[in-house]
């Protein structure tokens, strides 16, 4: 007996391809079995799934018992889940041990000279690029703001203030206490304003609302010291497709985009 498809599909989320996955579900239905037994009851063909129950048996999910014929006994699902975080934790371990290794060696100072060689044949202007996806986007805002020395002044969304606490909370206290001048405009509601507050405890925040003087536009950027990070969709859009223009031009950050800033920070409220 094989699980059904929707679960097949949920073992694939967790890294099972799809031989492991119906050799898995079979031999959790015989408790004990063979790799023929199991390939005829999956269509598994005989010669795959040793294979593939070896690596089954790496990632935690079964064990090979010392028989003639060789038989394999399933590892219940709880404790397989178990042993299969526990392997993804030491494979991160080490990679991010490499990663620090390779961080302070002479390699990346290497690299770094030869970027900063780069830098000298590029002007400033030059260098922007278009962002996709959420993730890229977030990683990007938290890399500027960690390199910023003068200020950070972000315009965002309602939604947008819950991601800027959620994501870059602690960025942004950090680079306070750095003695970076950072200024937060959003619309406040009910949904956001516990980020507002919190927020608000270590850097200034306002209200940004629409009134019958004064129009907001509707968008969301940030300036940080000389660059500039503009939103160019909305926020239902899926976040695989959320996109932003970065843009490391003085005259567009300081020259164009600041005065907008500066503008609808004179309008906004200090409280909602």
């Amino acid at each position: 007996m094989v699980a059904s498809q929707e679960t097949l599909d949920k073992l694939e989320d967790i890294g099972l391809n799809m031989y492991e996955r119906k050799i898995y579900s079979a031999l959790l239905g015989r408790g004990v079995s063979t790799a023929g037994e199991l390939s005829e009851m999956t269509n598994v063909p005989r010669s795959r799934a040793y294979d593939v129950l070896e690596s089954l048996a790496e990632k935690g999910f079964s064990v090979i018992k010392s028989s003639q014929p060789m038989e394999y006994v399933a590892i219940p699902p709880q404790q397989a889940i178990e042993n299969i975080k526990q392997q993804h934790r030491r494979e991160l371990d080490e990679k991010l041990d490499k990663l620090d290794t390779f961080k302070d060696s002479e390699a990346v100072n290497e690299l770094e000279g030869l970027y900063d060689q780069g830098l000298e044949l590029v002007e400033p202007e030059e260098m922007s690029g278009s962002l996709k996806g959420v993730h890229q986007v977030n990683q990007h805002m938290g890399t500027m703001m960690k390199e910023a020395e003068d200020s950070i002044k972000i315009v965002t969304s309602e939604d947008g203030l819950n991601d800027l606490h959620e994501n870059h909370g602690d960025v942004i206290r950090e680079a306070k206490e750095a003695g970076v001048n950072v200024q937060v405009l959003a619309p406040v509601t009910d949904d956001n304003r516990d980020s507002f507050e919190a927020i608000g405890e270590q850097v200034e925040v306002k209200h940004l609302d629409d009134s019958d003087e004064f129009d907001v536009p509707n968008g969301e950027f940030a300036i940080v010291d000389n660059q500039a990070l503009m939103s160019m969709t909305p926020d239902n859009v899926h976040e695989t497709q959320d996109t932003a223009f970065w843009s490391n031009s003085d005259h567009m950050a300081q020259n164009t985009m600041e005065p907008v800033f500066d503008m609808l920070w004179h309008h906004a409220e200090k409280k909602p």
